[in-house]
């Protein structure tokens, strides 16, 4: 499901570099304390979460981090 992430978040990711061209890989931690690892946002606007997670809210969003996992470019190069 894509979500619209607000402008707060948005400007947050233009800061980050990314995972892939037009994307980045990351860690979305909800209000419930629930984090989701690994979810990927498109041209630091559009969140694609998981089907397998429970449908949220953008507003549920508490806070955003760069992935910790392997980015696709490093991935490539192994």
């Amino acid at each position: 499901m894509l979500l619209s992430l607000s402008q707060k978040w948005s400007r947050t990711l233009c800061k980050w570099p990314e995972s892939g061209m037009g994307y980045q890989r990351v860690d979305v931690r909800l209000r419930d304390g629930t984090t989701v690892e690994n979810v990927m946002v498109f041209n630091a606007e559009q969140m694609d979460w998981p089907d397998d997670s429970n449908p949220i809210n953008t507003r549920d969003i508490v806070d955003i981090s760069l992935s910790s996992s392997v980015s696709d470019t490093e991935r490539k190069n192994k």
